[in-house]
């Protein structure tokens, strides 16, 4: 074969192989094999039994006092998804933060807000964390370094990226765990977001809670791509799919895109596999899926009801422990009911604070 032969067959099968490299190097740099759960001792095991129990037990009489008509508007319970935040926070140092969606009471719980402010605000009183004026999608600790609690679809994810833009200028070292649901996953403001973090390498986790119906609507028929790890292959962020229902999984997983985040790599995606139990809001019947599903769920992959059979198995607490963990979480959830159902209302002065900021040169 003549030499410039030679040379044209060797670039054009140099620049045919290209590509396939980079799609290989891509493809091992944004698609992440979530690491074996965490392997609790007692003591891990036993927080995590009663911080999410606290949550059910919290959203089962959120449910009652919305029948009741104490609690109005919009209210969505997290019912069934516990596992997700509580894994997460044990993975948080002091100085992180967190940010949410409407489906929001499990997060500040789990971020150690009381649970008399937060019902508080659920009933519109003034001992709530936004005096009463937010309602059940939109309060915030700043103290507990909670930033909400949003209503529009997606919102919170533009500002999770702000606020671990900000950790990166300030050069703290904080990451924030930013969380949104499968149908957020579709709004064109996240994919800005993750353009920004990645261009950017912002110490951000993007936590998507994909309990499988948004709305109403399965994944299925809303996502042409129904594995949301992938999401961010487009923008070089990478990312693994979770098992949402497990503790231990999702505290093992979280450990691993903190690290990441914290050592300078950037953005990461986690997809939390996880179900709710309830409707998507108290108004919604859910009659999309069947009982027979729910009870599936229910019966198999219970996050609570797995801990709780570890404990057992393993000798590390008895039924009557347990029962006394659910007592001690019963009585700390009737006492904010009862604070939320006698605290005074919003004096009318606040229509008119918290409405500009005035800020100084």
């Amino acid at each position: 074969m003549p030499a410039a032969a030679r040379k044209t067959t060797a670039r054009k099968t140099e620049a045919k192989s290209k590509p396939e490299s980079r799609a290989r190097d891509g493809k091992v740099a944004s698609i992440l094999k979530a690491p074996a759960p965490a392997d609790f001792d007692k003591k891990q095991e036993l927080s995590a039994y009663r911080d999410m129990l606290l949550i059910r037990r919290f959203e089962e009489k959120a449910g009652q006092l919305y029948g009741m008509g104490f609690i109005g508007g919009f209210c969505h319970l997290y019912i069934g998804q516990e596992a997700v935040v509580t894994g997460m926070k044990m993975a948080l140092r002091d100085g992180d933060q967190m940010i949410t969606a409407y489906r929001d009471h499990g997060h500040m719980l789990a971020m150690e807000m009381s649970p008399r402010g937060v019902m508080a605000e659920l009933t519109g009183r003034r001992g709530g964390y936004s005096r009463g004026k937010g309602g059940s999608m939109h309060m915030f600790s700043k103290e507990k370094n909670f930033y909400g609690g949003h209503g529009i679809v997606g919102a919170q994810v533009s500002l999770g990226t702000g606020l671990a833009f900000a950790n990166r200028y300030r050069e703290t070292k904080a990451i924030c765990l930013t969380y949104f649901g499968d149908g957020a996953a579709n709004q064109g403001q996240v994919y800005e977001s993750f353009n920004m973090a990645s261009l950017w390498k912002l110490p951000v986790v993007y936590v998507i809670e994909n309990n499988r119906y948004a709305m109403g609507t399965s994944v299925s028929r809303s996502s042409a791509e129904t594995d949301f790890s992938h999401r961010g292959i487009s923008f070089k962020i990478p990312g693994m799919q979770v098992d949402g229902m497990d503790v231990r999984a999702v505290k093992s997983a979280g450990d691993m895109a903190a690290e990441w985040c914290r050592s300078g790599n950037g953005p990461i995606i986690l997809e939390m596999l996880t179900y709710r139990y309830r409707g998507h809001s108290m108004s919604d019947p859910a009659k999309y899926r069947s009982k027979d599903e729910v009870q599936k769920m229910r019966s198999e992959h219970d996050p609570i009801e797995q801990v709780k059979a570890r404990l057992v198995e393993k000798k590390w607490a008895s039924e009557d422990d347990l029962k006394a963990v659910d007592k001690e979480v019963r009585d700390i959830v009737a006492d904010a009911a009862e604070f939320a159902q006698n605290d005074a209302e919003p004096d009318t002065s606040e229509l008119w604070t918290d409405v500009y900021l005035e800020a100084t040169a």
